[in-house]
């Protein structure tokens, strides 16, 4: 973790960036103005990205599908979601996807997934971001949350093997479990 000394607004965190405050090869995001580090991104992480990626570029090309980018969710959240799916914008050259703009965020849990359930979707909820799934690697399921309200979502539905997630977000995604893990 980088220790600023004070509480970084997104605006500071991407003027530090930008003038080489942090390493390189540094994985980093902000979270309640503090700079954290992130996990490294292991093998089973990177096979599931990649899988998930494919399939939502695939399903959903009218769509925008980033992974693992930022996106801007208040004045000191900038996350990095393993995947979003936005509205389709050109203002993504000049910004990150804000909540509004979100419809879907994913986020793959080989060893977060405690810390993705209590920190990461009650801000996403907060934010008003219609939907989001967790990837449960170790079990080989997906946690999808959806109808925030508050920093919780009143809904949220566990999806195993043999299984189809119908987003609640974009009516024309529909996921088989596998399709993450194979």
């Amino acid at each position: 973790m980088y220790k600023i000394g004070r509480r970084l607004t997104v605006s500071e965190y991407q003027r530090l960036g930008r003038e080489g405050a942090f390493p390189d090869d540094a994985r980093l995001e902000l979270v309640d103005g503090e700079v954290r580090e992130m996990s490294p991104i292991g093998v089973s992480h990177a096979w599931i990205v990649d899988q998930l990626s494919h399939a939502l570029f695939t399903q959903l090309p009218n769509h925008h599908v980033r992974a693992q980018n930022p996106i801007d969710l208040d004045k000191y959240n900038e996350p990095q979601p393993d995947l979003v799916v936005a509205r389709k914008t050109p203002a993504f050259k000049l910004r990150h996807p804000l909540p509004p703009d979100v419809l879907l965020v994913i986020e793959v849990s080989d060893s977060s997934l405690r810390q993705d359930r209590r920190g990461k979707i009650p801000r996403y909820a907060r934010s008003g971001i219609p939907e989001a799934w967790i990837v449960d690697v170790g079990r080989e399921r997906i946690h999808a949350f959806s109808e925030p309200a508050g920093i919780t979502y009143q809904r949220e539905t566990t999806f195993n093997r043999g299984e189809v997630i119908h987003s609640a977000a974009i009516p024309s995604l529909r996921l088989p479990v596998e399709a993450a893990f194979d």
